[in-house]
């Protein structure tokens, strides 16, 4: 009896720990400062009153604050609807992605670039993970801060629902950064990664995972 006992414990141990991500950690985090407001060779991405240069069939639309949101259709539920994220009409290189971004409670969406395929970027692009994983004591590559399929963010950042968040991205020399509200958690050689296949030039764009999710601030500085 004793031994079924201990078997037993073991197993709901086994099944309440936590699987090890497969993903690598990034270095420690350091501070660092995001791009001045009036930073030079900066380009909003959205002009305020449309989404000229941008192209979705989904549910993105301005509110009243500015920012651009996604107000989800009823019915609507998951990530595989891919013509309902929201893809610049260009191609970007080496580049600074500057941006602040806010989430409901559970919300989910995400920062993609370098996509080649608007209507498959999990596997043509790469994905900056947004969720709501406040608090979490060792994110992973998909929680919010993550490289999904590549690297798990050095350090947790992000704020509780409904307060902004700031990202600053870039990408120079298939070298990526994430800055993330004040302290720098990702550094990857695309190159030396799981994400080493994924194109150097592509679309930027958000997931619409039919969860409610506000951008703003979005602007771009190209890199010669």
């Amino acid at each position: 009896m004793k031994t079924l006992l201990c078997f037993c414990g073991l197993a709901a141990i086994l099944r309440a720990a936590p699987a090890k991500d497969p993903y690598p950690v990034s270095v420690p985090a350091i501070a660092v400062t995001h791009p001045a407001t009036d930073a030079p060779g900066f380009t909003a991405l959205f002009n305020g009153k449309d989404l000229a240069g941008w192209r979705t069939k989904g549910n993105w639309v301005y509110a009243t604050d500015g920012s651009i949101t996604l107000q989800p259709r009823a019915g609507e539920t998951g990530w595989k609807r891919f013509d309902a994220y929201l893809f610049t009409e260009r191609k970007y290189r080496d580049f600074v992605l500057d941006l602040e971004f806010k989430i409901e409670p559970t919300g989910n969406s995400g920062v993609f670039f370098a996509v080649a395929d608007p209507l498959n970027p999990v596997e043509k692009g790469i994905e900056l993970q947004v969720l709501d994983t406040h608090g979490l004591a060792t994110p992973g590559n998909h929680d919010c801060g993550g490289i999904i399929k590549a690297m798990g963010p050095a350090k947790n950042m992000v704020k509780p629902a409904g307060e902004w968040n700031r990202y600053t991205l870039t990408l120079k020399e298939r070298l990526l950064h994430v800055d993330f509200n004040g302290q720098r958690i990702i550094v990857l050689k695309l190159d030396a990664s799981t994400m080493k296949d994924r194109p150097a030039e592509g679309h930027v764009g958000f997931q619409d995972e039919a969860k409610r999710v506000w951008y703003r601030g979005v602007r771009l500085r190209e890199l010669q």
